[in-house]
């Protein structure tokens, strides 16, 4: 697809196959407005016929992660766009507008790794709920803010990532009560992989990357949708049915054969991505 497009409230930079977006609202601690949604929703919405990107990382610029929603915009400039139009989407408006991103980061077939620092409240928790591997400096806080602003705290997907990945209770305590959930126990409760000094959040991020490049773009790709399926299948035999049709198409592949036979011959695959 090229080089990636330029955006007003994100930054994006592809090297070798990683897109490193950025929220870039640093004045604001990458608070949520309606820019910035319209600008994930384009990229994240256009990353399932980009085959030049294999892997996302998605990080906060200055000293947070994001703070959340940009309420001191929220009755101007988050209810409306740049040409003073009212975003509708999926028929509930600002609301729904927002909402489409977390459903497009996990439809997005690419791995998403978050690096979290700060502040990570409300939709921007929700951010790192919704990507697929969390690594969190030491400074990382994270909560569902919603609750505490007089709202539900089952909001951006909150209630449905939460409790897959730290259970119902832990999830119950942190929605009902708002409460902020530190680097320390957030690793230890499973919501993040790794826990790393401030400023190492990019190194600490790159075996992962390594990792992740080292496979075939096809295994990679159905590997996260599949993973996303069988979470919410409803038998063995129907996780078993999205696990056989994906290696079904991954061994039809040029990168199946030339996987099989590095491994025999004790070598790096090449792969070529067909």
């Amino acid at each position: 697809m090229g080089a990636p497009a330029e955006y007003d409230t994100i930054r994006v930079e592809r090297t070798d196959g990683v897109d490193w977006l950025t929220l870039n609202r640093p004045e604001a601690l990458n608070a949520i407005n309606t820019q910035m949604v319209t600008d994930l929703r384009h990229y994240f919405g256009q990353m399932m016929e980009d085959t030049d990107s294999r892997v996302i990382v998605m990080a906060g610029e200055g000293r947070a992660f994001c703070a959340g929603l940009d309420i001191k915009q929220v009755g101007v400039e988050n209810r409306v766009d740049a040409e003073g139009h009212r975003p509708v989407g999926q028929g509930w408006g600002f609301q729904g507008y927002l909402a489409e991103v977390y459903i497009r980061m996990r439809r997005c077939p690419q791995p998403i790794v978050s690096l979290v620092q700060g502040p990570a409240c409300g939709g921007g928790f929700a951010f790192v709920l919704a990507s697929d591997i969390r690594i969190a400096a030491q400074s990382a806080r994270m909560n569902a803010a919603f609750i505490r602003i007089g709202l539900s705290a089952c909001d951006m997907g909150t209630s449905y990532f939460l409790p897959r990945l730290v259970g119902t209770s832990i999830a119950s305590e942190l929605m009902l009560t708002g409460r902020f959930i530190n680097a320390e126990r957030a690793l230890a409760t499973g919501l993040v992989s790794e826990v790393v000094a401030d400023g190492e959040l990019k190194s600490a991020a790159e075996p992962y990357l390594e990792e992740m490049l080292t496979t075939s773009p096809m295994g990679l790709r159905l590997t996260k949708e599949g993973l996303n399926m069988a979470i919410d299948a409803g038998s063995l035999e129907a996780a078993m049915a999205i696990e056989n049709r994906n290696q079904i198409l991954c061994a039809g592949t040029d990168d199946a054969k030339e996987g099989m036979r590095a491994f025999v011959e004790k070598r790096n695959p090449v792969y070529t991505g067909t």
